[in-house]
This record gives structure tokens, sequence and C-alpha cells, in this order.
């Protein structure tokens, strides 16, 4: 069932009255946020207040070789990235995994490898694959051929890294950002590893394939396009999908609406 953001207004409302904390502030969950590629953890820097009063534990997790870390390129893989999650997470229990683009094939391989304690996951125009489907396949499905990651992407086989073109970051990635943000995500731009992009995931019906899965579109997406979103959402047993005008990156353009749409998933 898709809920379009209109259905998310008394959720705002919520929100910035405080009625949300008064409903959940007895049962707190974990939320654990996972960035996506050429961003970092200050990703969701505008969501995290609203989780935070809603009672919850919020974990905001900087994958290795992003932002400020610098863990070597040649010491990056896609377990790597998991690892650091898993990390994050320890021994707790009742966790909401969200991820951003990248971080959904992260957050999968997570579910993958410790599904008791993860309740659901939450993906953010993010990608959410099959068993043995890796980033790299999905970007490239014919549903995804509007993409400009395409276009601007530039990848060095000889470092084994991938970056956007500079011209390209804020058409493809930050297009209804506000104009601060944009110029500092423009001006923190750093190549990815390409390994973790081209890493099939490893995921069972058994394990991965039980956990609650919510989805949010991002209908004006440039680099994981809604077709592409729409396609991934029918084959991996999506329980509740919302949908926004934004592009790829909506904590920079509509926080307060995402914010509610984690929230509500948290009740």
């Amino acid at each position: 069932m898709k809920t379009t953001i209109l259905t998310l207004a008394v959720c705002i409302l919520a929100v910035f009255t405080g009625e949300l904390h008064a409903k959940t502030n007895s049962k707190m969950k974990t939320i654990v946020l996972v960035h996506g590629a050429w961003l970092d953890a200050s990703s969701w820097d505008k969501v995290i207040p609203a989780l935070k009063a809603a009672g919850h534990e919020v974990i905001n997790v900087n994958l290795p070789g992003h932002g400020k870390d610098n863990t070597p390129i040649g010491a990056i893989d896609l377990q790597s990235y998991v690892d650091a999650v898993k990390k994050a997470i320890g021994n707790r229990r009742n966790v909401i995994l969200i991820g951003h683009s990248m971080g959904g094939i992260v957050i999968s391989e997570v579910a993958e490898q410790m599904p008791s304690q993860i309740k659901k996951l939450v993906y953010v125009a993010a990608f959410l694959p099959g068993n043995g489907e890796s980033l790299l396949q999905l970007a490239t499905k014919p549903e995804n051929k509007e993409s400009l990651l395409t276009v601007y992407l530039r990848p060095d086989k000889e470092k084994g890294t991938g970056s956007l073109a500079k011209e390209g970051i804020r058409e493809s990635f930050v297009a209804d950002a506000p104009e601060a943000i944009a110029e500092k995500v423009i001006a923190e731009h750093k190549p990815d590893p390409l390994a973790p992009f081209a890493t099939p995931a490893n995921l069972t019906d058994a394990n991965f394939g039980q956990i609650n899965k919510t989805y949010v579109y991002t209908l004006n997406d440039k680099a994981v396009t809604y077709p592409l979103q729409e396609s991934m959402t029918q084959s991996a047993n999506v329980s509740r999908t919302y949908a926004l005008p934004s592009s790829h990156t909506p904590f920079y353009s509509m926080p307060q609406i995402l914010s509610a749409i984690f929230v509500k998933e948290s009740e």
C-alpha cells in the first residue's frame, strides 16, 4: 500500500507538538541510520532530532572511507561496511535499520547476518537487492535507464574507485537541496571504493526474507530512478511504501516529512 505525503500531515503535526513523544517514549527502539555512496553520516543530521524527541535511541553510522574516515580504499569491501553497522548495533534487539541509496545493500546484508536483532528495514531511495544481485547490476537495469549516474560516474579502475563528475553532483544527487547544503556536498565529494558496488548480495528467505520492509520512494530521483525503485519493491515483499516528490536526498530537501515517516515506522 502506497502512502503519499498528504497522508502524513497528522504525523508531522504530532512530531512538532510532542504527541509522538508521549506515544512512543514507553516503547523506545534503536534506530540505526546508514548513509549512501559519496555521502557520510552527516546526511541524517536534520532527521535525528525528531527521532530522539520521540524517545528513541539513534545510532548514526559513518561507513569506512566516508566523511573524515580515512580507511584505505584497498581495505574496504562490502563486508567491512556491514561489519561497521553490526559493531554499532552490538547486542541490541528490535533494531530498525534505515538505509539510503547504497546503504540499502548494506542494511540488507546486516539483516541477513543478524536477523534475530532486526525488527524492520526502511529503504530510502535505496538499492534493494535480491539474492545474487549487486549494486552495479541493479543500477544498470533497464528500469534505471534515465539515471544520471551512468552519465556522471567517473571510475578509476587502477585505484579501484569511482566518483561523480563535479558538474553532475547537484543534478543527480541534490537537485532540490538548500543551496548551502548542495555546495557542501559538492565541495566534500570524494571517491568511493568500487568493490562494494560490485559485490553480489548473499540473502536468504529464512533470514533477510522474513524481516518487515518499508520503502520510501523518491519520485524525482535522477540517481536511483522511481521505475527502478518500484521494480525492486515489487520483488522484495515490501509491506509498506511512501512516495515523496523529492530528488535522491530527501533528508536534505524535506527532512521534517522524512522524520515523520521514520517516527511512524517506529511505532
